[in-house]
């Protein structure tokens, strides 16, 4: 035997200037009793360079693995090549979800096969049944927002049934119908993994479909009304977009608590929706308001401020428009002005918030506080029509892919 390959019958061994080994076939004996299954030999996979071992030894000295001594009789050889496959497909299989691997228009939401392996510890394999889109998933789309990994799956927002759960998880089964919103991102696919702190049971009383229309939009509007600026009786505030799907919310919400509603809008059809979510007044005086909440960004950014009263709240909390141009911190003292852009993943840190956020927008419902409008759904599959419709604004209220 050489210093650089060793022969064995049916197989040759060699080490290219790399280091990297290299395997060869060399037509076999006639019966043979020690060739390896053809499968074996197939040269798909470059292992590391490993010092010299006997080459009957099947200890497996690294990382757990294996390898079979050429004496191993073929049928066990097979049997546990065999096991190794069936339990690799066992972890995992393909599901159908939407990619992005460049950023740009509509035209880059591309429909795939994507692999997804089972639940780890403190995580859930979830079915998605419903799956609500945001404006943010525009944002990651174009790459305003910047998405962890490329390529990616988009979507903030779903509702589907648990079909596995990881090792030492309590408090979830399988079974369950759960919500979540906020993140992790990937919701646009028919099954996803999920920590299980960031889902919330969905009550029976309300549909999936429902509750994946307004799980983010929902607990967007409770804290922006309940704890960014606490909205009372007697307040008047501002709704830019008001037959927005956050913007609906807002409507309502706000004037079940007594406020005074405005309601900005693009559209007559869209201004008879805003006035039945308790829009019933327009800027007539100069008073100015106490907040305004404005999802639209550049294009009505400055108006929002000019609207305000003294010591007024500008909740800039979108940019559908556009960026906004940048305001100098001078331009906010005539008035005193609070200036704030907020998102909900800061207001939904622990498991104690988001579940009174969540809890919060199931109770306004069920009471007939917010009346949910899914004015929209699309099946999963043409993600990329429903967002060229989204920034047409050619959609009101809330808009929901089906898988």
């Amino acid at each position: 035997m050489s210093s650089s390959s060793f022969t064995f019958t049916g197989l040759r061994i060699g080490r290219l200037q790399n280091h990297l080994p290299s395997l060869s076939v060399s037509p076999p004996a006639p019966q043979s009793p020690h060739l390896l299954p053809r499968h074996f030999l197939q040269p798909t996979l470059l292992l590391p360079r490993r010092r010299r071992q006997d080459p009957t030894n099947n200890a497996g000295q690294s990382r757990g693995i294996r390898f079979l001594s050429l004496s191993t009789p073929p049928s066990a050889r097979s049997r546990s090549f065999a096991r190794a496959v069936a339990t690799a497909s066992a972890s995992s299989e393909m599901v159908k979800a939407i990619r992005v691997h460049e950023f740009g228009g509509p035209e880059v939401l591309k429909w795939e096969d994507v692999e997804i392996g089972e639940p780890k510890e403190g995580e859930i394999r979830v079915k998605n049944k419903a799956i609500g889109v945001n404006f943010i998933d525009v944002y990651f789309r174009t790459g305003v927002y910047k998405a962890p990994t490329m390529p990616f799956t988009p979507g903030m927002e779903a509702v589907g049934e648990v079909v596995a759960v990881g090792s030492g998880l309590t408090g979830r089964k399988v079974g369950d119908i759960v919500a979540y919103a906020g993140g992790p991102m990937g919701s646009y696919a028919e099954e996803q993994i999920l920590p299980a702190s960031k889902v919330v049971p969905v009550p029976p009383s309300i549909d999936p479909v429902t509750a994946a229309s307004v799980m983010l939009k929902g607990m967007t509007a409770q804290f922006l009304l309940r704890r960014c600026f606490k909205v009372e009786n007697g307040h008047t505030v501002l709704v830019q977009a008001a037959a927005g799907g956050v913007g609906s919310l807002l409507c309502q919400w706000a004037n079940a608590l007594g406020a005074t509603v405005i309601g900005t809008v693009s559209t007559k059809e869209k201004a008879a929706q805003a006035k039945d979510d308790g829009c019933h007044h327009e800027i007539t005086s100069g008073n100015g308001v106490d907040v305004v909440y404005d999802s639209v960004g550049k294009d009505t950014f400055q108006g929002s401020l000019e609207c305000l009263k003294i010591r007024g709240y500008m909740v800039s909390f979108g940019q559908s428009s556009g960026i906004p141009d940048p305001v100098p911190l001078s331009a906010l003292s005539p008035k005193s002005l609070f200036l704030t852009r907020p998102s909900l993943m800061q207001y939904t840190i622990t498991r104690d918030e988001l579940l009174e956020a969540a809890g919060e927008v199931f109770a306004s419902i069920a009471s007939g506080v917010l009346k949910v409008r899914v004015n929209h759904t699309y099946p999963l599959s043409d993600a990329a029509k429903v967002h060229a419709d989204l920034e047409s604004r050619k959609t009101s209220g809330s808009v929901v892919l089906i898988p």
